[in-house]
């Protein structure tokens, strides 16, 4: 078996773990700065939409041996300025990409006049298309209202299929995860296209699904956990993310392949275009989903659930039962360690200390001077007759203590 193979089966079991939920502060930490960022550079580079969402023209053409400044010299010698210049590489060779805004039928001629004479370009080698504003503004509605109604469908099933706090801890999971990818398009600069939001629904999708089967797994592992004080639901929710954790891992890196394959090798070699749009989104989109589901979904379950007032009951029973354990080891440390300092500890009698109690025994009668002191003794003293019976004789005792005890009935012969 491989080594992740049983790293696996260990995490699974239980018999090592990584404290994620515990460590959430770090990991809360670390995504508000990665958002900070991310909204620092929406509000100050905005992002680039394509022409497909603001309407405009687009002109294309092929050019081997033209460089971008060339082509960005012959656009504004047209008059036109504040045009979207891409390389595209392809089976037939390179070519060129110009969007410009919206155009009227003689500045799109001067457009290509302009390209026909600076560049060497044909008539017949330019494709030009126009973008109505009514149509983009068509799409940038159609998206957003798709968006809404997916996080609203995503919020209502797990409402109902888990509960609402779960869903809550889902919701923040996709919030994080759309604001970090479209911050990383407006610090790189890439334009959001109709590629770009199929990519980012789709990579919504992907993160939820991750989300949900975690989500699951707590939902095993909590199943009558306030009937005990083993753990709290915490630490049931961590292990449930140790359990999946390979698996998540596994997922991320096998789905990742392909999508790296089509952003780097085919942006490469295609260059721009709406291939490399849904790549990058993906991309961005899967790494951040997997980073969501692990590091910010459930510890924000195990916040919203500790706070319930069962739950925190539990977490009292768990840590008091923690705390006589803990009392228990130390207290058995600390015996030898006390006995060791006395020095000394009590022992048997030996039988040496037997014989000699034996001497002190004597089975023959007593004088009359040996008698024990009775009530008829004390009458005769005081001049009434009365017959003197001898008392008890004392026996000592054996096996006791160590020291010997004269019997209280025996005198000392003189």
């Amino acid at each position: 078996m491989s080594r992740l193979g049983q790293l696996g089966g260990r995490l699974y079991r239980g018999e090592v773990s990584y404290d994620f939920v515990g460590r959430k502060r770090r990991w809360y930490a670390i995504s508000g700065a990665i958002l900070l960022i991310s909204i620092v550079a929406l509000g100050v580079r905005h992002l680039d939409f394509s022409v497909d969402f603001k309407g405009g023209a687009v002109f294309q053409f092929p050019a081997a041996s033209t460089s971008i400044t060339q082509v960005q010299d012959a656009v504004s010698h047209a008059g036109v300025s504040g045009a979207v210049i891409q390389e595209l590489n392809g089976l037939h060779g390179k070519s060129w990409q110009v969007q410009t805004k919206a155009l009227s039928s003689d500045q799109t001629n001067q457009v290509e006049n302009s390209l026909e004479n600076q560049l060497g370009v044909s008539p017949g080698q330019i494709s030009t298309t126009f973008v109505g504003p009514s149509w983009g503004s068509t799409i940038t509605t159609k998206a957003v209202q798709a968006l809404i109604t997916f996080l609203i469908v995503i919020v209502l099933y797990l409402s109902i299929a888990f509960e609402w706090k779960m869903a809550v801890a889902a919701f923040v999971a996709l919030i994080h995860d759309l604001v970090i990818a479209t911050g990383v398009y407006a610090l790189t600069g890439f334009q959001v296209s109709p590629a770009t939001v199929i990519g980012l629904l789709t990579i919504l999708g992907y993160s939820l699904y991750d989300t949900v089967v975690v989500f699951d797994k707590v939902r095993e592992n909590t199943a009558g956990l306030l009937g005990g004080a083993r753990s709290t639901y915490s630490q049931a929710a961590n292990l449930a993310l140790n359990q999946t954790l390979v698996r998540s891992i596994n997922t991320s890196l096998i789905a990742l392949l392909p999508v790296a394959a089509i952003l780097f090798v085919g942006g490469g070699l295609l260059g721009a275009g709406e291939l490399k749009d849904l790549a990058l989104v993906l991309f961005v989109g899967m790494l951040s989903g997997t980073y969501s589901s692990i590091f910010i979904a459930t510890p924000v379950l195990a916040d919203l659930k500790e706070r319930e007032p069962q739950y925190k009951a539990l977490t009292k029973r768990v840590n008091v039962r923690a705390s006589g354990g803990r009392a228990a080891k130390r207290a058995a440390t600390k015996a030898p360690l006390a006995s060791r300092s006395a020095g000394v500890t009590a022992s048997a009698p030996s039988a040496g200390d037997e014989a000699e109690d034996e001497q002190y025994v004597d089975d023959t009668e007593p004088a009359a001077d040996e008698l024990t002191t009775t009530a008829s003794r004390v009458t005769a003293a005081r001049g009434t007759p009365a017959t003197a019976r001898p008392g008890p004789r004392a026996q000592p005792r054996r096996g006791g203590s160590a020291t010997r005890h004269r019997p209280a009935g025996k005198r000392k012969r003189r």
